[in-house]
């Protein structure tokens, strides 16, 4: 096993294979999601920190100079460009592609140590985080629909008091409203032309046990609701 830590043609074939196919197993559960960094974008990541690590390893043996964890260093501080480009803020003020960029930062992590020869360290992590990427995620799902809490995003039909009859109908259906946020849109209507619409996104807490589906069921009898989605 030490020489397969050591640089040579071997250990550089075995370490390009593993950052290959640990990046491919991250990416792979992120591309059938049909996120924005997907199975090429993973694979890339990983196998470049790989190559960083496996230079720098180069560089502090046969030159005998530097750090040989500094070119890591940078990795880990420079991957957050990447990460960053996949967090979007969207209209209905929906944050997505967290979870893909700390992906992304791990998956540069498992890289560093396939490139440096820590092969346990590695393997273990990628089958941890495939664990967390997939069985994790239906307990958080189960969690989060059992909730009490919810955000939601609301459009309405009816005028000025719209949005205060819809407050009032929940409160009488043991909900609390809170952090309302407050936007206008524009859209084109056939025969009205453009017309502008105001949306609402607020936070609900229902006062009894309820699924977010039955608090999401509840709350779209209120009169004047013309759309409302969960966040």
């Amino acid at each position: 096993m030490d020489f397969l830590r050591e640089l040579n043609i071997y250990s550089v074939l075995l370490r390009i294979f593993l950052s290959v196919l640990v990046g491919g197993v991250l990416g792979l559960e992120r591309e059938r999601k049909n996120r924005p960094a997907g199975l090429r974008t993973y694979i890339l990541v990983c196998l470049g920190a790989s190559l960083v690590m496996m230079t720098n390893q180069y560089v502090y043996a046969y030159y005998e100079t530097g750090d040989p964890v500094r070119m890591g260093a940078q990795v880990i501080s420079g991957i957050g460009f990447l990460g960053a480009g996949t967090i979007v803020l969207t209209g209905r003020n929906q944050i997505k592609g967290i979870t893909t960029a700390a992906c992304l930062w791990t998956a540069a992590c498992s890289g560093l140590a396939i490139g440096i020869g820590f092969y346990e360290g590695a393997l273990v992590s990628a089958i941890v985080i495939a664990f967390i990427m997939t069985g994790v995620r239906r307990l958080d799902l189960w969690t989060r629909n059992h909730s009490q809490y919810l955000d939601v995003f609301l459009e309405f039909n009816g005028g000025k008091n719209a949005f205060s009859e819809f407050l009032n109908y929940a409160h009488s259906h043991q909900f609390d409203v809170t952090n309302i946020q407050v936007s206008q849109n524009e859209f084109y209507h056939k025969k009205r032309g453009k017309q502008k619409t105001i949306s609402y996104t607020v936070s609900v807490t229902s006062k009894t046990k309820r699924t977010h589906a039955e608090m999401i069921d509840i709350l779209s009898k209120a009169n004047g609701i013309r759309y409302i989605e969960e966040l």
